[in-house]
């Protein structure tokens, strides 16, 4: 086309069909576009399985999988020897107690006595073949064989001995030969011995207490003396086994000589008694220290904890049986505090040092918690006076607060409480992220000792309400 020709010839020239034209040309193009998208689509189908089958014929057929089997031979050997074991020892109590009754108590023990030496002798063999399921099942067979020999010499030799002076002597004993026996170099390899001894050796001194008829301190100083025994097995020993042993009977024996040297604290009347209760949860306490500072990093901070609140139990006691009634919680709350002069001792580990820093957030907390009984009642008391407002002016500002309660038991010292713990915010957290925290802690504490303060000391009612207002 020539360059001269002009935009409005062009525009002339340009053909613009009708709209109902336009839109059935429209119409005809989408339905051509509609049948070319099925046809390929279509194909495309076609093609991906055409592909799919080609792959797997050039693989060849899957092989089955084979079939899973229902336990490892080992596993199902050691089930069978274990089984083997709890028959035999089940056979030799039957023996022992009621079978045979023509050898008598005694013919059975020597006969119970030889058998057992044999059978202590085997897995040392079986050691040396490589048999050691079958070993340890013979081994413990054995164990229970020296127990039942206890039994037996104790029937047939010894039968007028006190029954429980007679198990200590020969737990111990037990402890001492299953020990020894762990420790052999051919029967070394056998993990069943010396847990079996530290089990054992959980019986001598409780039973020898109980023997000796001594009394319940002597009974928990016996329990907190063998926890403490396992925490240091538990700390020093190489076998695993023989440390998990250790730990569940520290754990059990500990708490329960703690829970018992507790009471004793709780129920001491005098000094003397509380003196006692308190050497037991100070040891406790070191136990717990000293495994805190030896202990894995996840657990230093817990067993400090309890070190804490231990100390805190022990020397609170103490104070409490030289202290009135009053003066109880604040006992127990200032030695709390004292815990924090341990977080300054930088030879302890990190983990310990918050532990004890925590221990003695705990002691407070709880004091906080005795508390707030007088708080409530000093800040809700003249709502609930309201009704009364006509019926004349009570004496004194506790009379109004308590018409319609009952006036705390010691509430004397709540003061005291309140205004320590907010010095203890103000002056010992220094840490620039809790600061702004515990500076509003101390304020609300110290607004809670100004709330209290007036009905504690029963100012007169007139300038209770003046102080209250203020």
């Amino acid at each position: 086309m020539p360059v001269a020709v002009t935009r409005t010839t062009l525009q002339g020239m340009t053909h613009f069909p009708p709209p109902a034209e336009e839109l059935r040309l429209i119409d005809q193009e989408l339905r051509q576009l509609d049948s070319r998208r099925a046809q390929l689509l279509h194909r495309r189908a076609w093609l991906i399985t055409a592909l799919q089958r080609a792959a797997r014929t050039a693989a060849g057929p899957v092989p089955p999988a084979p079939p899973r089997p229902d336990a490892s031979p080992p596993r199902v050997q050691n089930v069978l020897l274990v089984l083997g074991g709890v028959l035999l020892t089940i056979a030799a109590m039957a023996f022992t107690l009621v079978s045979w009754g023509h050898l008598g108590i005694a013919g059975r023990a020597l006969v119970l006595g030889g058998v057992t030496l044999a059978v202590l002798a085997v897995p040392v063999a079986l050691l040396k073949r490589g048999l050691r399921s079958t070993a340890e099942s013979v081994a413990g067979l054995g164990l229970a064989l020296t127990v039942l020999d206890a039994y037996a010499l104790r029937e047939a030799a010894l039968p007028g001995v006190d029954a429980a002076g007679y198990t200590a002597v020969a737990s111990a004993l037990l402890a001492v030969l299953w020990a020894a026996y762990g420790l052999l170099p051919y029967a070394s390899a056998l993990r069943l011995p010396l847990p079996a001894a530290l089990v054992a050796a959980q019986l001598p001194l409780m039973l020898g207490a109980v023997a000796a008829g001594l009394d319940v301190f002597w009974l928990t100083a016996a329990v907190l003396v063998t926890a403490g025994l396992d925490a240091g097995v538990a700390l020093r020993a190489p076998a695993r086994s023989v440390r998990i042993t250790a730990v569940c009977g520290a754990g059990v024996l500990g708490t329960w000589g703690v829970a018992a040297a507790g009471w004793l604290s709780w129920t001491a009347t005098g000094p003397g008694t509380a003196a006692r209760a308190a050497v037991l949860l100070l040891f406790a306490a070191a136990v717990a220290l000293a495994a805190a500072r030896r202990e894995r990093a996840g657990r230093q901070a817990g067993l400090a904890v309890v070190a804490g609140l231990l100390t805190v139990a022990a020397l609170g006691g103490t104070a409490r049986s030289a202290l009135p009634g009053a003066w109880t919680v604040p006992g127990y709350l200032a030695c709390g505090i004292a815990l924090l002069a341990a977080v300054r001792v930088r030879r302890l580990p990190e983990r310990v040092r918050r532990g004890l820093a925590l221990a003695s957030a705990v002691v407070q907390g709880t004091a906080l918690l005795w508390t707030l009984p007088l708080v409530g009642l000093a800040l809700l008391g003249p709502v609930a006076g309201v009704e009364r407002v006509w019926s004349g002016a009570p004496a004194g500002l506790r009379e109004a607060l308590s018409a319609d309660a009952v006036w705390p038991a010691h509430a004397q010292t709540v003061p005291v409480v309140l205004g320590a713990v907010a010095a203890v915010l103000f002056l010992a957290v220094r840490d620039a992220a809790r600061r702004p925290a515990a500076l509003s802690g101390a304020l609300v504490l110290v607004w809670a000792t100004a709330l209290v303060l007036p009905p504690v000391l029963d100012v007169p009612y007139t300038a209770g309400l003046v102080a209250l207002a203020v």
